[in-house]
């Protein structure tokens, strides 16, 4: 098969592991960088033009796009549906999941545990906002941020408070969620693949984070998930439509709670904490859908 991956740097580690991976299984393998494609729409043949070539009889496409240029990237994406070739990761369902007040409705709508979350515009009454999640502690949320950035934990009502209209000043779009304290700055990430756990690995924030995200110190290893953690992972990826996704999850008193759910999720930490070839599961599910 022709495959593109749609990556701006075919140096990063989850690029080049999935080129390695799709060549060494006999495919032809492309990096194509989304910020420059040009997007010909018309009746007949709506194509692609990629450094002044027109991008031609690919069979399946990997999106690898970064939060920054989601918007772009998701045209992208759309273009290639349009022109009939599979996607790992439809465009809407990557929609979806970059957003993260709409996939943390869709998940409450499929009944997934999750933390209690409030999201308001601008309330002025902060310290009731706060009291409707539980009170301090509280995490709060920059609804754009990525791999952790953005994300504070208020551990007083008043510190709670000073941060939410901190925010609100900014006009920053802000989600409040309740603090998982048992989790104990842990998550376990779960990388679903078409509808199949392929690998899970628990990280755990350095000593004082509560943060658990690897490139902020935190350490990874490799986990076994119980029954429900694996049906909740499961369960979230299916009703985002997510055929790729790294589902995060906190383990809590009263059973798994999704934090959040990626449609880019990276392989790098994944690969190294549980020694599986997550590239070549991904590979594998190319070849079963085209």
């Amino acid at each position: 098969m022709k495959i593109a991956v749609l990556s701006r740097n075919p140096n990063l580690y989850s690029t080049s592991r999935l080129v390695e991976a799709g060549t060494k299984r006999g495919h032809e393998m492309m990096v194509v960088d989304h910020s420059k494609c040009d997007i010909i729409i018309e009746r007949k043949r709506p194509h692609i033009v990629y450094k002044g070539k027109e991008l031609k009889d690919f069979n399946a496409v990997i999106p690898r796009i970064g939060a920054s240029i989601t918007y772009y990237g998701m045209a992208v994406l759309r273009q290639f549906e349009m022109m009939k070739v599979f996607t790992a990761v439809e465009f809407v369902a990557l929609g979806r999941s970059r957003d993260k007040l709409r996939s943390l409705q869709i998940l409450s709508r499929a009944g997934l545990g999750m933390p209690k979350t409030a999201f308001t515009n601008y309330s002025k009454d902060v310290a009731n906002v706060i009291q409707q999640v539980g009170g301090a502690p509280v995490v709060i949320k920059l609804l754009e941020g990525t791999q952790g950035v953005g994300v504070v934990l208020a551990e007083t009502d008043q510190a709670a408070e000073s941060v939410l209209e901190a925010f609100n000043g900014l006009q920053a779009r802000v989600i409040v969620q309740q603090f998982i304290k048992e989790a104990g700055g842990a998550d376990i990430r779960a990388f679903v693949v078409d509808g199949m756990v392929v690998g899970a690995m628990k990280r755990q924030g350095k000593e004082g984070e509560f943060r658990s995200n690897l490139h902020r110190g935190g350490s990874a290893s490799i986990v076994e998930l119980t029954e429900e953690e694996e049906a909740a992972a499961l369960k979230a990826a299916k009703v985002l439509g997510l055929g790729i996704a790294g589902v995060d999850l906190l383990q809590s008193n009263s059973g798994p709670m999704i934090m959040e759910v990626n449609s880019s999720p990276g392989l790098e930490g994944i690969e190294q904490a549980t020694g599986k070839n997550i590239a070549g599961s991904i590979i594998k599910y190319l070849e079963r859908s085209v």
